[in-house]
């Protein structure tokens, strides 16, 4: 295997809930650099399975040799229907790490970042027909701005797509650049950098889907997990955060908790870890990426 291009977070407390067997069946629904992976699949017997998926062609760069490894190059969305096309009907535990890679973020070409004048892309499957450029250059006006208030929780979010709509009139807005130039002039000099960072992390989860593609996979992980297998999520902003949360504790995205007759909870989970854990200083130190890093984790009942 070549060497990652993108240190993973938290990877032994990672290891550590998902509480590996050597002779299990294991899947990563983001391979990303393979960091997590590799870790997995040294912990295996040679009964032992990975199955990883990653939609990004990039990701095969870093495929592992291994006759216990499966590489599934689709959104894990479809987690469930590749599982039982590879004649798996249940696993001992499935980990996603949410965060975008660094590779991606400082692949120029990629669009992901504003460190770098590049088209305003930011498709992880770059198959895909939707770009952030077709976003800032299309949406409607209201639809601009929710995208900005939901996906980046911005206070001038209909500023913002005001803003964009206008001058998208008078020329396209078809860079980080040009995109970049617009939008800072509306943010205060103390938190320019921070709140740029949520715009274009807005215009990401929207190209991607991000949010119904969690989602999908989130509610398929019931059906697809043994009995006691565990389901291990990194998180990076509040908006995934949330839903994993509601989703570990009451078993939908929503967070909806029923009750049977005796006033018990239903979900089809119990949580392993009730505080959620975080990078230490020196992980931070080692790897900055990692500090918005959270760790959830959860056991099928």
């Amino acid at each position: 295997m070549e060497p990652t291009y993108h240190i993973p977070a938290l990877l032994l407390p990672c290891m550590e809930h998902l509480d590996i067997k050597p002779d299990g069946i294991y899947v990563d629904v983001t391979f990303g650099g393979g960091g997590h992976s590799k870790e997995i699949l040294r912990r295996l017997g040679p009964n032992g399975h990975l199955v990883s998926f990653d939609q990004d062609a990039d990701a095969q760069r870093n495929l592992v040799d291994d006759p216990r490894f499966t590489f599934v190059c689709s959104n894990f969305k479809y987690l469930q229907n590749f599982l039982e096309y590879h004649n798996i009907n249940k696993v001992d535990g499935i980990l996603a790490d949410l965060g975008v890679s660094s590779h991606h973020f400082d692949e120029q070409s990629r669009g992901f970042s504003f460190r770098f004048d590049a088209d305003l892309d930011m498709r992880m499957n770059t198959k895909a027909r939707l770009k952030a450029s077709d976003i800032v250059n299309s949406y409607e006006e209201a639809k601009l701005a929710d995208i900005f208030f939901f996906y980046g929780e911005l206070k001038n979010a209909r500023k913002l797509a005001a803003t964009i709509v206008k001058k998208r009139e008078s020329e396209p807005i078809n860079t980080t650049d040009d995109l970049l130039r617009l939008i800072e002039p509306l943010f205060g000099q103390d938190r320019q950098k921070k709140e740029i960072t949520k715009v274009f992390q807005a215009l990401r989860i929207e190209v991607n889907h991000e949010m119904d593609a969690l989602k999908r996979m989130l509610e398929q992980t019931a059906n697809v997990l043994k009995p006691g297998g565990r389901l291990v999520v990194l998180t990076y902003h509040s908006l995934e955060d949330r839903m994993v949360k509601n989703f570990m504790k009451s078993g939908n995205c929503e967070g909806k908790i029923e009750q049977d007759f005796f006033g018990n909870r239903n979900t089809p989970f119990k949580l392993v870890n009730n505080k959620v854990i975080v990078p230490d200083d020196q992980e931070i130190a080692d790897n900055p990426r990692s500090r918005s890093a959270k760790l959830r984790a959860a056991e099928l009942l």
